[in-house]
């Protein structure tokens, strides 16, 4: 199928742009009909790259780039969508986060105490805590992005 013609390109950015050469890409394509763009990625964990899926040519990307602002080049050489569909699995919010790690709480009526993690609900995307200074140990539920690891230990209370 037309598909499988696709090749996934990495263009190297300005760093903290990505998102607007990821827009401006947009742009360009609507404007140069003659460029074809299936799909644009920027994944967190890729700083400073945005991902191209394209039939065209390296040599097509390459232009394109040159009409694109905080766009510095094109990595040479493509890839296979196999090797980015991992970016494309959103990662739960609680992954990495242990019972017994030390968080500090980023959001809400308790935002900026550090607790301590009791339980974990992957499910839920949830983690119960314990405040770290408090005279009486209250469990509280919070959402898992709205703590910050501060200290991964196995061995805390």
């Amino acid at each position: 199928m037309a598909e499988s013609a696709n090749r996934v390109y990495a263009i190297k950015t300005t760093a903290k742009q990505e998102r607007t050469v990821a827009d401006n890409i947009e742009k360009v394509t609507r404007e140069q009909k003659d460029i074809h763009v299936v799909a644009v990625m920027v994944p967190e964990e890729l700083k400073g790259y945005v991902l191209v899926e394209s039939p065209d040519s390296i040599a097509r990307i390459e232009q394109m780039v040159e009409l694109i602002p905080h766009a510095r080049a094109v990595v040479q050489g493509s890839t296979a969508l196999s090797e980015v569909e991992h970016f494309l699995v959103p990662k739960p919010v609680v992954s990495g986060i242990t019972e017994g790690t030390i968080v500090e709480i980023i959001a809400g009526p308790f935002k900026g105490e550090k607790a301590v993690v009791k339980r974990i609900d992957s499910g839920k995307e949830e983690i119960t805590v314990e405040l770290y200074e408090s005279m009486v140990p209250i469990p509280i539920t919070v959402r898992g992005d709205s703590v910050r690891v501060v200290e991964r230990s196995e061995d805390a209370i």
